[in-house]
This record gives structure tokens, C-alpha cells and sequence, in this order.
């Protein structure tokens, strides 16, 4: 007797659509293409929508046969599936040669173009550190890469909620044209995150162009702004005030030896706008701006300063001091500081005294970085003030710098002081401290 019933089929065939899509979630393109041929089913999984929301495409900048195919590959995804993305990242790894930069090109506007046809749902796009001013960046590449991506920008405008374009580094009137593209014939921008750090070519006084006003002044609804001090005026805060006060919560600033920062700003434009925008928080990025003069001129008293990042990236001037800015500057903030990070070289003045004072000052600081030349014994009294409920540090990372190659002794000491404290460590801290030599 011949038997008609249907062979048994696997638990997979089973699988409800939400745990399939899951499944796929995981897989990698290579593989998401091989599942797509078991079946039906699985092949319809694959196309669904979900699975391609957020993409980063990543091109290797050295020539190689292993990423020969990274261009096709971007390609082929944005062909396919370009008309559910959501969220875009471009990463563009140190191109190498002229070479390079031309087939990127040349597949950034395909890619742009098809994207451009297919899409609208992106909201969110990511292409940073391109250092366009590189010699690799041919006048003639560079021109249309840009050329390809206003293009892009100008279809995307009207839906683009989070653009960045971190360490793009063109031109001024690039850079405002780029930026302008966001409220191409509406004259508006209603994109609420913009990232120009680093945006602009070293060296440009940003802050003293009516062109960069009246590009910014064309966004509405900003919630997140980052850029460089060498952007901030009088005139872009009270811009921000009257277009994006009802919006605004951050503004990162990032402030560079390299880029000019001798403007003067003035503490009632800072005051209106903290006054207009209530919840809003700015954060300070310093890198090799140290001396006190330069800082007391940037750091006013009405900035509503959250977070401050001061960095001297290993250099030492023995004509700085550090002193004046923890004991005169700092303290202005202590209502109000939440995060402090500092790294310096203070090989000529020790500083434990002044800077477990001003942390003490900081009722609201929750993270505190120190990379600096100090004692193991600042260590544990930072720990027992913090048992004795006068800090209330969440995050603890400390860099001790010491002029010896061996580290024995500080290690031992610090080992005992973690034993002694451990309890509390586990209990409250995000805890990180090492003796490092700094030869």
C-alpha cells in the first residue's frame, strides 16, 4: 500500500515570520543570500523591510583584491534594498592614492544617484572624515564628489532629520553651499542634528562670515549642534536663539590649537540664549588650548556648561600654568558641571591640592578623567570623600603619570588602596586607575 502522506517537514517550516526575521537580523549579507534560496518563505523574509534599515558602508582606502568588490557590493545593496533605508553611514578609511579616491567617487555618485530615485525614508546620514583637503583629493575628484552630494542633499532635504559631516574639511563657501542644499527652495531646515565638526578647512575664521549666518539661520528646529569654536559669534548665538531656542538642548564645541579662537564673545549673547533655550547644555572640547588667558576669554560665566574636555595631547609648556584655571575658572561652573575630563602633562606643578577642591566643589559631577602627574595619595583621598557622601562620582578613571619607567611601587599601593575600597567600587563606580610612565 502505497503511503500519500506528506513527509514530515522541520521545525523551521514553523517558525513564525517575527522569529525569521530575527534570524536573518543576524546574518551577513553572503549568508542572507544563501537563506533566501531554501525556500519561498525564506526568500520573502529577506525582503523584508526591517532587515535593511540601517546600513554602514565601509571602503577600504588601500588598494587590495580582498576589497576589490566593496564597491559593487554598495552597489548591489543600494539597488535592492535602497528604498528601505533609513539610516546611512559612509566610511572612507585613509585613502592611500588619487586612484582611490576617483573610484569612490565615481560609486558615491552611483550610489547617491540611485539612492536619490529609489528612497525617501532617509533620515539619517553619516559620511565622516573625508579630509577633502588631502593632496590624494584631486581638484577635479573633490569638485564632483561635492557636486554629487548637494544633489543628493537637495532631494533629501525635506525628510533628512541627522546629518554629519565630521572632518569633511572644505572650504567655506563649500561648506555653507553643502549646508544651504538642507533648505534647497524652501529656505528652510528642519533637520534636527547637524554635525560639522571639523567641517571646515584648518585655519578659517568661520565666525566673521555673513555667508556661514545666513546658512544657519536657514535651520529651524536644531536639537543637537556640533562644530568648532572657530564657528561661534555673537551672531550665531543670537541666531540660534531666535530660530531654534523652542528646540535646542546641545551644543558640543570643539576648540583646536590650529583653529583661530581669538573672537570675542560676549556673555550676554550667551546669557540670552541660555535664557530662551532653558534645557539647553554645551559641551567643551579643548585640545591643546590650555593657557589660562586663552580660556577665561572662551569659558564666560553664563555658558551653561555641562561637560568640559581639556587635553594637551602629552605636550608640555612650562610657561602655562594649569593652576588658574582649576582654582578661578573652573569653580564658576560648580552648580552646574556634570563631566570633566582632563589630560595634561604638569610635570613642572603638582596639582592634587587644587584639583580634589574643585572636584569636592562639583556637587552635580557624575564622571571625572584624569590623566596627569599626581600622587597614588590623591587616589584614596578621592575615594574617601566619596564614602563619606561629599562626591558623588558614577564613573572614576585615572591616569597617573610618573617619570620612571617602573611603576612597581605606585601598582603595589594601588592595589591596596582598591582592596581597602573595593566594597564601594563595585557598589557605585565605574572604576579605572593605573600608574603610567611618562618618558
Amino acid at each position: 500500500m502505497e503511503n500519500d502522506s506528506e513527509p514530515e517537514q522541520s521545525c523551521w517550516a514553523y517558525l513564525p515570520n517575527v522569529c525569521l526575521s530575527h534570524v536573518f537580523w543576524w546574518l551577513d549579507d553572503r549568508d542572507r543570500s544563501r537563506a533566501a534560496l531554501v525556500c519561498k518563505r525564506w526568500n520573502h523574509a529577506m525582503y523584508s523591510g526591517s532587515l535593511w534599515r540601517t546600513r554602514t558602508i565601509t571602503f577600504s582606502g588601500r588598494p587590495s583584491r580582498s576589497h576589490a568588490s566593496e564597491f559593487e557590493s554598495a552597489l548591489w545593496y543600494v539597488k535592492r534594498f535602497g528604498k528601505y533605508l533609513e539610516h546611512l553611514e559612509i566610511k572612507f578609511l585613509n585613502p592611500y592614492n588619487a586612484v582611490l579616491t576617483r573610484k569612490f567617487q565615481v560609486t558615491m555618485r552611483g550610489l547617491l544617484s540611485r539612492l536619490g530615485k529609489c528612497n525617501s525614508r532617509l533620515v539619517s546620514l553619516t559620511i565622516q572624515h573625508l579630509e577633502l583637503d588631502r593632496l590624494v583629493w584631486r581638484n577635479i575628484i573633490r569638485n564632483q564628489f561635492i557636486k554629487n552630494l548637494i544633489i543628493f542633499l537637495k532631494g533629501m532635504g525635506p525628510h533628512l532629520v541627522h546629518l554629519s559631516l565630521k572632518g569633511a574639511r572644505v572650504t567655506l563657501e563649500e561648506g555653507c553651499e553643502l549646508l544651504s542644499s538642507l533648505s534647497y527652495l524652501k529656505n528652510k531646515s528642519f533637520a534636527s542634528e547637524i554635525n560639522i565638526e571639523d567641517f571646515f578647512s584648518h585655519h578659517l575664521s568661520i565666525y566673521s562670515s555673513p555667508l556661514f549666518h545666513q546658512t544657519m539661520s536657514t535651520f529651524r528646529n536644531l536639537v543637537i549642534l556640533t562644530l568648532n569654536y572657530n564657528c561661534i559669534s555673537d551672531e550665531l548665538l543670537d541666531i540660534l536663539c531666535e530660530h531654534n531656542a523652542h528646540s535646542l538642548w546641545t551644543i558640543n564645541i570643539k576648540c583646536h590649537i590650529h583653529d583661530p579662537h581669538g573672537q570675542v564673545v560676549w556673555g550676554m549673547s550667551w546669557a540670552n540664549l541660555a535664557k530662551r533655550a532653558p534645557k539647553l547644555k554645551v559641551n567643551f572640547f579643548f585640545e591643546r588650548v590650555m593657557k589660562h588667558d586663552s580660556l577665561a576669554r572662551i569659558l564666560l560665566a553664563e555658558i551653561p556648561l555641562r561637560s568640559i574636555s581639556l587635553r594637551s595631547c602629552y605636550f608640555s609648556d612650562p610657561d602655562w600654568s594649569m593652576r588658574p584655571t582649576l582654582t578661578n575658572l573652573l569653580p564658576a561652573y560648580k552648580h552646574i558641571l556634570q563631566k570633566l575630563t582632563l589630560e595634561f602633562n604638569n610635570s613642572h606643578e603638582l596639582l592634587d591640592e587644587e584639583l580634589l577642591q574643585l572636584v569636592l566643589s562639583c556637587k552635580k559631577l557624575f564622571f571625572l578623567k584624569i590623566w596627569a602627574f599626581l600622587r597614588v595619595a590623591f587616589v584614596e583621598r578621592l575615594l574617601q570623600n566619596q564614602a563619606e557622601g561629599k562626591c558623588t562620582l558614577r564613573t572614576m578613571k585615572v591616569r597617573i603619570y610618573t617619570n620612571r619607567y617602573e611603576t612597581i611601587e605606585e601598582d603595589r599601593m594601588l592595589r591596596d588602596i582598591f582592596r581597602r575600597y573595593r566594597d564601594l567600587i563595585d557598589s557605585e563606580l565605574n572604576y579605572f586607575v593605573i600608574a603610567y610612565p611618562m618618558m
